[in-house]
């Protein structure tokens, strides 16, 4: 990690959950900061959609993995949307086309950068904007033009060099 501070949030996340009921480490789970701050990448199942290390953006080597039974596809949609309150990157895996529409679709507002298919670390500086959604960011795309709005207040001015004479517009004039 980069620094001591985040090594002590993110191991803290991983102690919790190791003494969770509803969770079970799979991998990983060690960290040591004698020399420096590793993490070793930890995966977690859990059986419970809103447990902490599913609804905090952690920014560690850790996954949390969630199974649900496929019946209950379109359910596990509104809850990946509404589970947490942050949206910086999300991504869906699929090939049918049908579920990437619908996916897309309905999770629209659930992250700021969204990918189909890729990691979603993907975000190439300078070649893609990247921003986040709710508590992650303004979603206003740092590397793109869209992120100068965010520090410019726009003014439209409008000249006219042919100034009306009537105050009355053309569709008012009786026929």
């Amino acid at each position: 990690m980069i620094d001591e501070r985040a090594f002590d949030r993110i191991t803290k996340y991983i102690h919790e959950a190791k003494k969770a009921k509803e969770i079970e480490l799979i991998a990983g789970g060690n960290y040591d900061k004698s020399v420096g701050y590793f993490i070793e990448p930890t995966i977690f199942l859990s059986s419970d959609p809103h447990y902490v290390t599913m609804c905090e953006e952690i920014f560690g080597p850790v996954l949390t993995i969630y199974i649900y039974e496929d019946e209950k596809f379109e359910d596990i949609i509104k809850l990946a949307d509404a589970t947490s309150s942050y949206g910086l990157t999300g991504a869906i895996f699929a090939s049918d086309k049908r579920a990437i529409e619908l996916l897309t679709s309905e999770l629209k507002n659930a992250a700021g950068n969204f990918y189909i298919n890729d990691k979603s670390t993907g975000a190439v500086v300078n070649q893609q904007p990247f921003g986040g959604a709710r508590r992650s960011g303004t979603n206003d795309k740092a590397g793109s033009m869209l992120n100068l709005l965010r520090w410019v207040s726009p003014r439209v001015i409008k000249e006219n060099f042919n100034p009306p004479t009537d105050y009355r517009y053309p569709f008012m004039k009786k026929e």
